[in-house]
């Protein structure tokens, strides 16, 4: 089951080892670099510079079958317009069309909206003595601004966010369950045909009038499967990820009173306080990557054509070489780049929102709740293999 000259064991199913995988993640990092897991057939890289040269590297890693496990075992054609499961040329072209929408001017725009939604969640509660970083927060606000980017009404935002959730739930301990037909975006189906009729500023309209060069040369719109998937992709991408952020921002500075009494005091070192979030906990713990070059060597050991390679973010963020003490949470570390958002060609759109979002939510909870306690006895981690947040973090205001 393990690498060579090791006992220590490494599978992204177990739920024991997903509560806290840092102790494994350090022992793979110094006792087996490259990691072979005989039982689900995959190697793993954990060390920082590891995973940054392997990101970067798409033509021996690539993303065209997927990203995590179970898509790349199910060896499925992936349907046009899932960017992060895209090589280029095709990659290319669909991220360009895509990054019109995440233009840095576009991002700063938003933030008096992201504070009004922060604002219409929390201000009901000031008075009380509870708070669910998940369900009050986490759940509602980036939910809102990812559904106002793609021109959802918001009556039927929160049907549009369970759907794509629940695309990346499991069962405990359990594999994803992957259809053939596992992304197809016919939800949207009539959202896309009433932004034809009526367009407005925002991202389903930009989509639907975008003229662009495929790969084939050929001047042309995107067909509508492709607009359904470019919309459930980002749909799923801008609610996931900042919701975890949003959790893990409750629990660690629960654990750390000392830095969050220094952020009420000195909001201005927020901004550093959620980059070393960001890199602290990683809500996508691992990405992976299909291996299409012969004897890749990495470690002193041959990885063959074929094979699954996983990138362990979530490890490579804490690694020692890179941040002296990862273990530790620090506000006034220097986080110069870790590898949240990936690294690269596939290096996370959405990047700059998630860190707006990030920082403007701990702003509004700090100014209304500066203390708080986390009920960890009725908390609950997502049960899912492909990120790591919880989904529900009730927390006693103090």
């Amino acid at each position: 089951m393990t690498s060579s000259m090791t006992d220590v064991y490494y599978d992204p199913y177990s739920v024991e080892i997903n509560t806290d995988p840092y102790p494994v993640y350090r022992r793979l990092r110094e006792e087996a670099p490259l990691y072979y897991n005989d039982s689900h057939d995959f190697y793993a890289l954990s060390r920082y510079g590891d995973v940054e040269r392997g990101l970067l590297n798409a033509q021996t890693y690539i993303s065209g079958k997927g990203g995590i496990i179970e898509l790349i075992r199910a060896n499925i054609e992936m349907p046009p317009g899932i960017l992060i499961f895209e090589d280029p040329p095709t990659h290319t072209i669909h991220r360009r069309l895509l990054s019109r929408a995440f233009t840095s001017r576009r991002v700063a725009e938003l933030e008096p909206k992201i504070r009004e939604f922060c604002a219409r969640s929390l201000d009901p509660l000031v008075g009380g003595d509870r708070f669910d970083f998940i369900a009050d927060l986490g759940a509602q606000m980036p939910m809102r601004t990812i559904g106002m980017l793609l021109g959802i009404p918001e009556a039927d935002q929160e049907a549009v966010r369970d759907h794509v959730d629940a695309n990346l739930r499991t069962r405990e301990g359990e594999p994803m369950q992957v259809k053939e037909n596992f992304v197809t975006g016919e939800m949207f189906g009539d959202y896309i045909d009433w932004r034809a009729e009526h367009p407005s500023d925002d991202i389903m309209t930009e989509l639907l009038n975008a003229e662009f060069e495929d790969e084939t040369g050929t001047r042309r719109h995107l067909t509508r499967a492709e607009l359904l998937t470019y919309i459930e992709v980002v749909a799923g991408a801008g609610n996931e990820t900042t919701t975890r952020l949003i959790g893990w921002t409750g629990k660690v500075l629960a654990d750390h009173p000392d830095q969050r009494a220094e952020l009420v005091a000195d909001p201005s070192l927020i901004p550093a306080a959620i980059e070393e979030l960001l890199r602290f906990e990683s809500p996508a713990p691992h990405v992976g990557r299909y291996v299409v070059r012969d004897e890749v060597e990495v470690h002193g050991q041959t990885v063959p054509a074929g094979s699954i390679m996983l990138f362990l973010l979530g490890s490579a963020n804490r690694d020692d070489r890179r941040y002296p003490n990862g273990d530790e949470y620090d506000i006034h570390r220097t986080v110069d780049r870790h590898l949240t958002f990936g690294n690269g060609i596939h290096l996370c759109l959405g990047s700059a929102l998630a860190r707006l979002e990030g920082r403007v939510a701990l702003e509004e909870v700090l100014k209304r709740f500066p203390t708080w306690d986390v009920d960890l006895a009725n908390a609950r981690l997502s049960p899912t293999s492909t990120v790591r947040g919880w989904e529900t973090l009730p927390a006693s205001l103090t």
